[in-house]
């Protein structure tokens, strides 16, 4: 049995899309500054896909004739910018947000990691630069 004529259709669409979205798309090519500071691109990626048709017999045709095909196909991508990934050239990162506020509490955690691990490598830093402090020695007992 031969392929329908819709798998076709399908098939065009989905690598239409695939054309369009991949994941530089997502996730941009990093740009360096004159002064180290590298800056990432991040966006939202949303599509829609949709695909119909029909078998019908054609008007003139005899009664053995195959049966004609009708369809269509079609799709939309919206590409959002979300932040952006801000690497300063002493290693901490920022994240700058595109929209003001973020909308769930899921988002908002997200925002915070890089804030969070910058605190905590620079409390470790600093941890290690100091010395254990020295205990008074244990007086010697006569027993």
């Amino acid at each position: 049995m031969s392929e329908h004529p819709i798998s076709e259709l399908m098939t065009q669409t989905m690598t239409k899309i695939k054309e369009m979205v991949d994941v530089n798309t997502i996730i941009g090519t990093p740009i360096t500054t004159a002064d180290g500071t590298t800056v990432i691109p991040v966006s939202k990626v949303t599509f829609g896909f949709g695909s119909g048709g029909s078998d019908f017999a054609p008007k003139h045709a005899s009664g053995q004739a195959p049966l004609a095909f009708g369809g269509g196909g079609g799709a939309g991508v919206t590409v959002s910018p979300v932040c952006f990934l801000i690497i300063s050239r002493d290693g901490s990162a920022n994240i700058l947000g595109v929209n003001a506020q973020a909308s769930t509490t899921v988002d908002r955690l997200v925002e915070m990691i890089p804030g969070a691990i910058n605190r905590v490598s620079s409390f470790m830093e600093g941890y290690k630069g100091k010395a254990e402090p020295k205990t008074a020695a244990e007086p010697e007992s006569d027993v």
